[in-house]
């Protein structure tokens, strides 16, 4: 099943895309990007015949098997099956790409039941593990579900990954634009590390959500 899985790709391989999108995902090697657009991968997933057995085949070679994982288990409608089977794909995942992209939809309707979750995954050693755990505070927890104990998780990862702190920075602007009350007063008291506080009033300031009363606001407060 992996091989023809893995012919398939290659028979729908863009050269030249492969080159492009390497260059976008600098942490794995450009040698096992076989160059397949979202959109297609997305596509192929939905044909494989036996996702269970695909699932269990860990850790795989090519950086579109790992993006076909995240799109079979974003699809999973069991919580406990998801949950399960994410745990288990997490350790695996060695990109922003993948990272971003696994968002099972089952999670939007279990909030109560991901938080535990969410509080274990932070707390990982793994790079993707928490941005991860981030990006699933920011997608799901803001708006009418923030807290400000949410926030505060994030403001307590102490991380040189750059990847880990993009992330931070994203949920901050994100939230900025949907709990501005809450969340400026974290930037006003400057509670997050320099380069994390600078990132969020950029990427805020980029925002098409935020007012330009708030923008300009946000531009007095760079460290």
């Amino acid at each position: 099943m992996h091989d023809k899985i893995v012919s398939d790709l290659f028979n729908i391989r863009n050269e030249k895309f492969a080159k492009f999108n390497a260059s976008l995902i600098p942490t794995i090697d450009a040698n096992n990007v076989i160059g397949v657009r979202t959109p297609e991968l997305r596509k192929y997933a939905k044909t494989i015949s036996s996702p269970d057995k695909f699932l269990s085949n860990l850790p795989h070679k090519y950086f579109e098997e790992n993006q076909i994982h995240a799109f079979i288990l974003s699809e999973i409608k069991d919580f406990e099956n998801c949950i399960k089977l994410v745990d288990a794909f997490l350790p695996y995942v060695d990109n922003w790409a993948t990272c971003d992209q696994l968002i099972p939809k089952i999670f939007a309707k279990n909030t109560d039941r991901l938080l535990p979750y969410i509080r274990k995954w932070i707390k990982s050693k793994h790079t993707y593990t928490v941005r991860f755990a981030i990006g699933l505070l920011m997608r799901f927890y803001l708006g009418e579900k923030f807290d400000l104990s949410y926030a505060d998780t994030v403001i307590k990862i102490k991380s040189d990954e750059y990847y880990i702190n993009m992330m931070r920075a994203w949920y901050f602007a994100t939230a900025l634009s949907k709990n501005w009350d809450d969340i400026i007063c974290i930037i006003e008291n400057k509670k997050l590390d320099t380069w994390t506080h600078n990132k969020t009033i950029q990427k805020s300031i980029e925002s098409y959500r935020i007012s330009d009363k708030q923008k300009n606001h946000l531009k007095t407060l760079k460290k």
